[in-house]
């Protein structure tokens, strides 16, 4: 169908509308890049260098971290080669590196190395150190309270023992084996077996605890008058109302 001329007149006023159009959006570019263009090279330099200097950090952290994971294990190596010596200075270095994990274990280390030399005193100042290291991840430091308890056990009243790990002897906390005896022999000390029977008696239920933990609180759970079938939960089909005829 052939155009009108209103229609020839229309195509080419929109024709140069869209010239002129692309020109301004030029011209505005040009302008804008000699006024910002600088700016956001330096931002682009700046953001690039910012992102190679974190993969760079990233990097560094890994091999230090493979590096202090050697350390340590040459350091307990050497300990279990009775080169006792030789394991503290190695892990004297790694208990002041950056990796919160292995400088953690260095020093519970250092600090059993020195309980068993019977420096009892500063044992319990090292793992009360490592015990209130905010920076340190808390399963280690909750081990360190294990250890530091363990070793003033003997020495500290029940209640403090009893109130110090409370947090931790519960079932289902990584530490409740230690946590449950240590507190259910506090217990007994003050005369409660009635509350130290059903600790020990959940201690020998728990089946991811060592097999020698358990049957010792067996032993002592049964030595309480408290077996350890009484506390296991009910079936689920259990009648409500036959519990409620006992009642009556």
């Amino acid at each position: 169908m052939a155009l009108t001329p209103t229609d020839k007149r229309s195509a080419s006023d929109e024709a140069f509308l869209r010239e002129v159009d692309d020109a301004v959006r030029a011209g505005d570019l040009e302008n804008f890049w000699k006024r910002y263009g600088r700016w956001l090279a330096i931002a682009l330099f700046v953001g690039l260098a910012a992102f190679g200097g974190w993969i760079y950090w990233q990097n560094q952290q890994t091999a230090a971290a493979e590096k202090q994971g050697e350390q340590f294990i040459l350091a307990v190596e050497k300990l279990q080669g009775g080169n006792v010596a030789a394991a503290k200075t190695e892990l004297g270095t790694i208990a002041k590196a950056e990796q919160p994990g292995y400088r953690a274990m260095a020093q519970i280390l250092l600090a059993n190395i020195t309980a068993a030399e019977g420096n009892t005193k500063k044992a319990v100042a090292d793992y009360a150190k490592v015990v209130g290291d905010e920076s340190l991840p808390q399963p280690f430091r909750d081990l360190a309270l294990i250890r530091q308890t363990t070793v003033e056990f003997d020495s500290l009243p029940p209640q403090q023992v009893i109130d110090r790990l409370k947090p931790l002897a519960k079932p289902g906390n990584a530490w409740f084996g230690s946590a449950g005896e240590m507190t259910a022999i506090s217990y007994m000390k003050m005369g409660k077996d009635n509350l130290a029977g059903p600790i020990f008696a959940q201690i020998a239920k728990q089946e991811d605890l060592p097999q020698t933990l358990r049957s010792r609180a067996q032993q002592m759970a049964g030595a309480l008058g408290v077996d350890t079938v009484q506390l296991e939960e009910k079936p689920k089909g259990a009648s409500a109302t036959a519990d409620a005829g006992k009642d009556n």
